[in-house]
């Protein structure tokens, strides 16, 4: 393998929302290859750029520097037309998307896709898990048929129109004798996605190889995450969940680069916890903190608007994480939404029925039960946005962090006091 492998990661160690794409970005200024390694357009980051603010869905974040190879890997699933549009979207601004590798071994969302998601969700009434109807479930679930269509299908219009025609019969099937909705439309889908593949071909590349040719080659290569770790389909709060794993595992098979290839990997922690959506939640604050959290730090979601359920920081959460995902480093982030309470609580560990329990709960129901365990912190009371030195926090803002480190077991990486890139506290300048 050699020894001049220079790889970082960024995954989310909460529920998501946790401000990785500030990480991300952070990491990629300095990074050669920037990889998206699983998700679909119901995930992304929001970026800020010289004043300028990117929603990036399906891009990865390098995309906004010239000189960084940008690769969308095989464990995406691409919305063929979301990309473009987010493409032509990011030509308006001055930015190119010539650096752009799509995977062809990556799989496709088609219109049946969105329409399955759309009737599904509407029949599970309460049981309805929330989901974006992007149709990223249900190509995830064409993939693990093996009925899905690739990349490289989309890029051979005989195969394609093969593999299209059986899926759209099948499909109107559902839809229309299971779900009662009008069936999806083939000439129209043939059509219009035949077009999409033309424009889309000259970034198809196998970019398991050139992943593994950047890293091989000396090249510092960033694997973006999308999503977190309590969303993943696995080891998530199931059925509360993403269709895929954003976990270091998962960025591993995605990108198509094995487990030794990563390094540096960096859990970021929201400095309190959120949760969008149904689920338990053992730390949640239904009071006045609770509102102060979700008010100070605009925790409203950014397409839905939906509020999001607000917390103290709940580090069996975040222990979980470390260990499913092998942590080098935390990035702490929003630290400074905390500048104002007079006290601020960690939750180290969980009981039920008084003992204490081990692990993280498979079940909800049980999940539902456990009790959290605090400790008490005095606040900072100090506005720290402006400070740049990790020794220049406040001492009760030190404390409070690195009590994180010792419960979790991963050493600080990062320290965030502010959404802007320059409001970053660095101890270990990766990629330097």
């Amino acid at each position: 393998m050699g020894t001049n492998v220079a790889t970082s990661m960024v995954i989310g160690t909460q529920w998501g929302d946790e401000g990785k794409g500030k990480i991300v970005d952070y990491l990629s200024e300095r990074a050669d290859v920037v990889v998206r390694s699983q998700g679909g357009n119901n995930a992304g980051h929001t970026v800020v750029v010289d004043g300028k603010s990117f929603a990036l869905r399906l891009l990865p974040s390098g995309i906004l520097y010239d000189d960084k190879m940008n690769i969308i890997g095989t464990g995406v699933v691409v919305d063929p037309k979301v990309l473009l549009e987010e493409i032509a979207n990011l030509e308006k601004e001055g930015k190119s998307a010539k650096s752009l590798y799509i995977s062809d071994r990556a799989h496709v969302i088609l219109p049946y896709h969105n329409r399955l998601d759309e009737a599904e969700e509407s029949v599970k009434g309460d049981a309805k898990i929330g989901t974006t109807k992007n149709g990223i479930g249900p190509c995830y679930a064409d993939k693990v048929n093996r009925i899905g269509i690739r990349i490289c299908d989309l890029m051979d219009p005989v195969v394609f129109e093969k593999k299209l025609k059986f899926n759209v019969e099948l499909k109107n099937k559902m839809l229309t004798a299971v779900y009662g909705f009008e069936p999806v439309n083939f000439e129209e889908i043939l059509k219009d996605y035949l077009g999409y593949a033309e424009q889309l071909r000259p970034f198809v590349k196998d970019t398991n190889f050139a992943v593994i040719d950047a890293i091989q080659s000396g090249k510092k290569v960033l694997f973006e995450g999308a999503q977190a770790t309590m969303l993943d389909l696995d080891h998530g709060t199931y059925p509360f969940v993403t269709s895929s794993h954003p976990v270091a595992g998962g960025a591993s098979v995605g990108a198509g680069v094995g487990p030794n290839y990563l390094k540096n990997i960096f859990g970021v922690v929201k400095a309190y916890s959120t949760r969008v959506g149904e689920g338990p939640f053992p730390s949640e604050l239904l009071d006045e903190t609770g509102e102060y959290l979700r008010q100070t730090g605009h925790e409203f979601g950014t397409v839905t608007g939906r509020s999001r359920r607000c917390g103290w920081l709940d580090l069996a959460v975040v222990s979980y994480g470390a260990a499913l995902n092998s942590l080098d480093y935390l990035a702490i982030t929003r630290l400074d939404i905390l500048d104002g309470l007079d006290e601020v609580k960690i939750c180290v560990g969980y009981t039920r029925n008084g003992e204490a329990v081990q692990g993280f709960p498979a079940s909800l129901d049980v999940l539902a039960k456990c009790e959290p365990v605090y400790e008490t912190f005095p606040g900072w009371k100090t506005d720290i946005s402006g400070i740049r030195k990790y020794e220049e926090l406040p001492e009760a803002a030190r404390r409070y962090v690195e009590r994180i480190a010792e419960v979790t077991g991963v050493k600080i990486g990062i320290v965030s006091v502010g959404p802007g890139r320059d409001q970053t506290i660095d101890l270990v300048n990766v990629f330097a």
